[in-house]
């Protein structure tokens, strides 16, 4: 089983690779369910971070259904991806009825390659899983991050492995959301090969800021934890 830990922080990215992550998927703004990095977080990954790195773009907090404006900032953030040499880009896009645009998911696909392409979990609003699974598979989908359409993933376990076991080889269920070193188990019973994690705490601020927004870190020790369990037999 591999280990993706959801970094939100040049700190948190260093925290994953020290920890024994396999794979980092690199992001801004926990709090809003993660949005494309800025540019200067990017480079300072790339120049020490060792591990494969997945870049999330999504331009923006709120829904999937973006404006062409938008569109393009997408695909350019892509191309400096590109360029910088990063492994894999997450993103996704969605229809105003929920179903996923396949002309515009398809765009960003053969844009990103080389890169690998995870389908974010967009695919946790999508109103047929199952039919939506069969959709990324022939859009060329690499894998696809979801929670098995429930807040924590733990509690769409059954989902998760009806979805594993339909995807087959052809794409990698990436299961999400409230991961951690007490219901790994589960998981790896289930037969999912990845899993993505944040392992993250909260930062006790002296000053909190106008907004109250939390700082949050993944931290270290919960990263290995969670390795420690992943590795056990």
């Amino acid at each position: 089983m591999k280990l993706e830990i959801c970094a939100n922080s040049f700190q948190s990215a260093l925290y994953a690779q020290e920890g024994g992550a396999d794979r980092i998927e690199l992001c801004s703004e926990f709090s809003v369910g993660g949005v494309t990095p800025s540019l200067g977080l990017l480079k300072e990954v790339k120049a020490h971070i060792t591990i494969p790195v997945h870049v999330l773009i999504r331009p923006r907090s709120g829904n999937f259904v973006y404006s062409d404006a938008e569109f393009k900032q997408m695909k350019t953030d892509i191309e400096d991806c590109k360029k910088l040499g990063f492994d894999g880009i997450v993103s996704g896009v969605l229809q105003e009825d929920d179903q996923i645009d396949q002309e515009k998911t398809k765009e960003l696909i053969d844009l990103a390659r080389p890169l690998t392409f995870t389908f974010h979990r967009a695919f946790d609003c999508i109103p047929d899983p199952k039919e939506g699974l069969t959709t990324l598979k022939a859009l060329g989908v690499d894998r696809i991050l979801t929670s098995g359409q429930k807040t924590r993933a733990i509690e769409g376990i059954d989902l998760l492995d009806q979805l594993n076991k339909q995807a087959g080889k052809d794409i990698i269920i990436l299961a999400g959301a409230g991961i951690n070193s007490e219901n790994i188990a589960a998981f790896k019973a289930a037969g999912i090969q990845e899993v993505h994690a944040s392992c993250s705490i909260e930062i006790k601020e002296k000053k909190p800021f106008f907004d109250k927004s939390p700082q949050t870190v993944s931290d270290l020790q919960t990263i290995k934890e969670l390795v420690q369990k992943i590795n056990d037999e």
